[in-house]
């Protein structure tokens, strides 16, 4: 499937499969948000773990629990204080459309196929993007945070759940990723995955998808 793949009444057609619901992941597929992450991150890294290099690209595709348990577990009262800093950045950080991804969702709204995001972000974070960008909470069928389900990225849990919930089989589903956990837990829903090369090099995530895309505009 490419981005001007042919549009159904309420299906997106792949060669000769149907699929009726697309299930995206918000940072880094979505909006153009990891490059801010890895500031905030290389700089949580330099200040806790100097002799960890690079480390806003070690943890990169990891959810704030992953990335304690890792990295800072026993460690609460850093880990309270990287809470506090972490949500007063995302207080002011900025949620711009990776390219054509607007467009692109809003496309398959008009033309009735389900649209979910499935994020490990948590609700507070959304509520940012929300008043940067209404009009997510018209264009998506479904939005499911990290307070929604129990099973990080990447266990499938949250993709099943948002499957179950628009009525739709694994199959029939197609996953939007960006993040290796993210693609990995596509792969194990037994769903069809889509990687945007947007964070990662298209060779390093190739392998754990079936279409790699640069965005969501024609290539």
């Amino acid at each position: 499937m490419q981005p001007d793949s042919k549009i159904g009444q309420n299906c997106v057609y792949m060669d000769t499969l149907i699929y009726k619901a697309a299930l995206f992941d918000f940072d880094g597929t979505l909006v153009d948000t990891e490059p801010q992450y890895s500031i905030f991150w290389g700089e949580q890294g330099r200040r806790y773990h100097p002799e960890i290099p690079h480390f806003d690209k070690i943890i990169k595709g990891q959810t704030l629990g992953q990335i304690f348990d890792g990295h800072f577990a026993g460690m609460t009262d850093v880990q309270s204080r990287i809470v506090e800093e972490l949500n007063e950045f995302e207080r002011t950080m900025k949620f711009d459309y990776i390219n054509g991804a607007r467009e692109f969702v809003t496309r398959l709204h008009q033309q009735g196929m389900k649209t979910a995001i499935v994020t490990s972000s948590n609700n507070l974070k959304m509520a940012n993007a929300y008043r940067e960008h209404p009009e997510l909470e018209e264009l998506f069928d479904l939005i499911l945070t990290a307070d929604m389900f129990t099973r990080s990225k990447p266990d499938p849990d949250c993709f099943l759940t948002a499957a179950s919930k628009l009525g739709c089989t694994p199959e029939e589903c197609i996953v939007f990723e960006d993040s290796l956990h993210g693609l990995q837990a596509g792969r194990s829903a037994g769903m069809h995955v889509v990687a945007l090369a947007t964070t990662l090099p298209a060779e390093r995530i190739a392998p754990l998808a079936d279409e790699v895309w640069d965005d969501f505009t024609h290539k």
